[in-house]
């Protein structure tokens, strides 16, 4: 994707780091809007659907955590969390409201720039870059829909909102339905995401899954945990 035709909502208030920020991904191609509340930033995602949100994790007006989850079920762009807040707590509720990456302050120009990028990539690559073959056909499990083609998710007719990293595990799970998949595995698969030892993020989307699906998060019976193994995705759940 050319970076040109890439618009940035950047919702920070410290206007002296916005501007730096803005100012610098300006330069690199990227078409900025800033924005400084985040109860104005809701309307502006809903409107504009910008290809990337950059987030301020406390705002005035309403926090960044209370704006990824107004936004998220409406707004399938991507978005990224800047926070002062170093808490395994707050990486982790970020992570379950939606948000795509999470970085830390200090800003590190470049990194930040990495980021996007692979948030961009991400959305940006051709199915078959994700291992989905080109001329993939949907997979069809009773009630369940899934294409590859529209990464569009259907259950009982009805679209199923996910997230681009939502729907990479959907497509890999179910493309190996009735076997377990191990984390590790699914990890390796999932670009973007680093096994850190406790596969917390894996399991955030698992979870997510799963209530957005209508599955039990106490007894899952269509997505289940085989423990000490993986995952398995139950293809006559459905």
């Amino acid at each position: 994707m050319n970076n040109q035709k890439v618009n940035i909502l950047l919702v920070e208030d410290d206007k002296s780091l916005s501007d730096w920020i803005c100012d610098y991904l300006s330069n690199k191609g990227f078409n900025v809007t800033q924005c400084y509340r985040g109860d104005d930033s809701v309307d502006l995602i809903l409107n504009t659907k910008p290809d990337v949100v950059i987030l301020d994790g406390m705002l005035p007006g309403l926090d960044g955590f209370e704006v990824c989850k107004t936004v998220r079920q409406e707004y399938n762009g991507s978005i990224l969390m800047l926070t002062a807040r170093d808490e395994e707590i707050d990486e982790v509720l970020g992570l379950e409201l939606g948000a795509d990456e999470y970085i830390l302050k200090p800003v590190r120009a470049r990194a930040l720039y990495t980021r996007i990028n692979r948030c961009l990539s991400r959305k940006d690559e051709t199915i078959n870059n994700e291992g989905i073959p080109a001329n993939a056909n949907h997979l069809t499990f009773n009630s369940l829909s899934i294409d590859p083609t529209s990464q569009k998710v259907l259950l009982n007719n009805q679209e199923i909102k996910l997230t681009s990293k939502e729907f990479e595990v959907i497509w890999i799970i179910a493309n190996n339905a009735g076997n377990i998949i191990s984390r590790d595995w699914l990890i390796s698969q999932v670009r973007g995401l680093e096994y850190d030892g406790l596969d917390r993020t894996i399991d955030i989307h698992i979870s997510k899954l799963r209530k957005k699906l209508g599955d039990e998060s106490k007894d899952p019976k269509k997505i289940k945990t085989i423990w000490g193994k993986g995952y398995l995705f139950v293809p006559d759940a459905w």
